[in-house]
């Protein structure tokens, strides 16, 4: 059985055009560099084919995370439950009236920017 479409061939063999005459760009868009390694270029490729459904294998650093044989499932949580609720509702509370306040507060727009007043007051002993 062939590990690549006949698809995947072609979309590789578009892309490696694309570089051999120097209109290859790497990034979303097009909008990176100039490809200036073979390599990188049929990864390119790859990735476009893959996107478009054709036949490729999966990538070598990608692999799905196996459970440990001993742990196997969740681990029971008895005590934090009630505690990861109150803080999500404290969370919602906060964000709610940030809203309503108007949200963070603005920076001061006198003066040279980052620059503040150091307190010279002395303390009485």
């Amino acid at each position: 059985m062939a590990k690549y479409s006949k698809k995947a061939q072609d979309k590789v063999g578009e892309v490696m055009r694309e570089y051999k005459q120097g209109k290859l760009k790497s990034g979303k868009g097009g909008k990176g560099g100039k490809v200036k390694n073979k390599k990188q270029a049929i990864a390119i490729g790859l990735s476009e084919a893959r996107e478009s459904g054709a036949k490729v294998p999966a990538k070598k650093g990608t692999s799905v995370k196996k459970t440990s044989a001993k742990g196997g499932g969740k681990k029971s949580q008895k005590g934090t439950s009630s505690a990861r609720k109150s803080n999500a509702s404290k969370s919602k509370a906060t964000t709610a009236s940030s809203r309503k306040s108007g949200g963070r507060k603005k920076a001061q727009t006198g003066g040279k920017a980052g620059s503040r007043k150091k307190s010279t007051s002395k303390k009485n002993k």
